[in-house]
């Protein structure tokens, strides 16, 4: 593959035949990464995009040197003029931060859970800055944290990770990228965990730092993102490139069979009443909130109603879509529900009995018929264990299946997520974001439960996973009259998916309806800033529409 350049200026960043492997189990090797070339100039943004597992996370960490220490690399890794791939960890460390940010997908787990963000933020400007004030120290992360989109720098500095919701722990991880202005940013899924008002701010300060000078390497499986934010475009497949070129050329007239397939699997909203078919809910509710206040507590003495008198119902066989953006209380709602977060005041009812007012007791026994697709997976699994023994812990728990059955059974669930057999003795930190998230909703359908919170389940995965799962949902719900209240930042997917949809700010629900009538007449002022911040304007509907008529030829 010829990597395409522009005249204007030598780049910043060369990539030159890269390969990486690690060993596997067998005392061979594997190829995670193979042959990639491309260059990035001072100013442009270079998107790569591809499956969950396509190599675009293993690419990213091996332009910072953070591999693995058992990773083989070859190949050349140039920064300017000085060599990059056979680096030592500590000339790493003088350039991680200074000269080359990342910004990591994985958020929960990137964050010291031990220090408050502006500590966490403002050592990576004392390492690089020794002779700055405390005071000028703040100063930076306060504009970092500013920068990145986070309202009230001055209060959230002194919070830890635990205490902010996804959007703005991954905010938090952008703002330390960019304190530094390094010369080179790996942004690896940075608007992942984002709702599109802030993801809008994330890309203009992202187009901003790249019009000031710095060349930034853009992943993301989000292709309506990338549409509005790169230049040029990289499509991985399986570790290699498939094909690179202009952004706009790339995506109009792609000459690669998979990146055809994978613009034909964006969410199309004008096909969404014909995805809910055959679902259609009944009029009974299998939950119900009532008045739900819940307070949340800061630091020195402050308080933030996370929710505020909410009420609303989840109805047999529904999907219910819960959208707005980080903070507005989603997932403290979720938690609510799941009997994980108590009440100030109001009540919850599920299954047809009071749920937030039962003793623990009383509720485990229930507990399996209501189960929860997490937006942060790697939080919520013991590291100890591999694939095949997380799924055999729930089906020990509420299968009644014996140790073979419930190994057989283990396979039967990764296989409808899009997993298989390989990945059973597969521990999670081994697995890309994707396929951690997907065996994530593998877990939660163990215990074969009647409601599923899902929330942001399908965040970290690829356009094509992203549609086999969200098919996978629809076929358990229309099979087993699941209801799911389904959390998501993405507004493309939640039209696709909800039969109503609930529009949150500021910890209350500010509109609720049908899906047709949130998406196509809102009525609240709020609902319309959300559907106007959508990136890439009409792309997701078109390119599919174009794509799929493109592959019938």
């Amino acid at each position: 593959m010829t990597t395409i350049s522009t005249p204007q200026e030598p780049p910043v960043l060369r990539v030159v035949d890269l390969t990486v492997r690690f060993p596997d189990r067998k005392g061979g090797w594997t190829r995670a990464v193979e042959g990639v070339s491309f260059d990035v100039r001072p100013g442009e943004i270079l998107a790569i995009v591809g499956e969950s597992g396509s190599g675009k996370s293993v690419t990213a960490r091996s332009l910072v040197g953070l591999a693995g220490a058992d990773a083989s690399i070859t190949g050349k890794i140039s920064l300017g003029d000085e060599e990059l791939e056979q680096l030592r960890e500590r000339e790493w460390r003088t350039l991680r931060g200074s000269r080359i940010g990342f910004v990591l997908q994985d958020a929960l787990t990137s964050l010291d859970p031990l220090r408050t963000i502006g500590h966490e933020i403002g050592e990576a400007v004392r390492v690089h800055h020794r002779g700055l004030s405390r005071a000028d120290v703040t100063g930076r992360v306060e504009g970092a944290l500013r920068d990145a989109g986070i309202d009230d720098p001055e209060q959230r500095r002194r919070q830890f990770s635990f205490e902010l919701s996804g959007g703005l722990r991954q905010r938090s991880l952008i703002a330390s990228a960019v304190v530094n202005g390094p010369d080179v940013l790996i942004a690896d899924e940075p608007t992942t965990a984002l709702d599109v008002t802030v993801q809008r701010r994330i890309l203009r300060l992202l187009r901003r730092l790249a019009d000031e000078g710095a060349a930034i390497v853009f992943i993301s499986h989000d292709l309506a993102v990338v549409s509005e934010l790169a230049d040029r475009t990289v499509v991985l497949r399986d570790g290699s490139v498939q094909e690179q070129g202009a952004t706009a050329e790339l995506l109009r007239s792609p000459r690669s069979a998979y990146t055809r397939e994978l613009l034909a699997a964006i969410p199309d909203p004008s096909h969404a009443q014909r995805r809910r078919e055959g679902t259609a809910p009944s009029e009974s509710p299998v939950a119900v909130i009532r008045g739900a206040r819940v307070t949340f507590h800061g630091p020195k003495g402050s308080t933030r109603a996370a929710l505020d008198d909410v009420s609303m119902e989840l109805r047999a066989g529904e999907t219910l879509g819960l959208v707005g953006e980080s903070g507005s209380g989603k997932t403290t709602l979720g938690r609510v529900l799941l009997g994980l977060q108590r009440l100030d005041s109001g009540a919850v009812e599920l299954f047809g009995r009071r749920w937030d007012a039962a003793p623990e007791a009383s509720r485990r026994r229930d507990r399996h018929r209501i189960q929860v697709i997490s937006q942060d997976p790697s939080g919520t699994f013991n590291p100890l264990l591999n694939v095949g023994e997380l799924l055999d812990q729930s089906l020990r728990l509420h299968s009644g299946l014996a140790r073979g059955a419930r190994r057989d059974r283990a396979l039967e669930l990764l296989e409808s997520v899009g997993l298989g057999e390989r990945h059973l003795d597969v521990k999670p930190r081994r697995l890309s974001g994707g396929q951690r998230q997907r065996v994530s909703i593998a877990q939660a359908l163990a215990s074969d439960p009647e409601v599923l919170v899902c929330d942001e389940p399908v965040s970290a995965l690829d356009v094509i996973t992203q549609a086999q799962v969200l098919d996978l949902l629809r076929r358990v719900q229309r099979d087993r009259g699941l209801s799911m209240l389904f959390i998501s930042h993405d507004l493309a997917v939640v039209e696709s998916v909800s039969h109503r949809t609930a529009v949150m700010r500021h910890g209350r629900i500010v509109e609720i309806a049908d899906a047709a009538s949130i998406f196509e007449r809102p009525e609240h002022p709020y609902t319309r800033e959300l559907l106007d911040a959508i990136p890439g304007g009409d792309f997701a509907g078109r390119r599919a529409a174009e794509a799929l008529a493109g592959a019938s030829r």
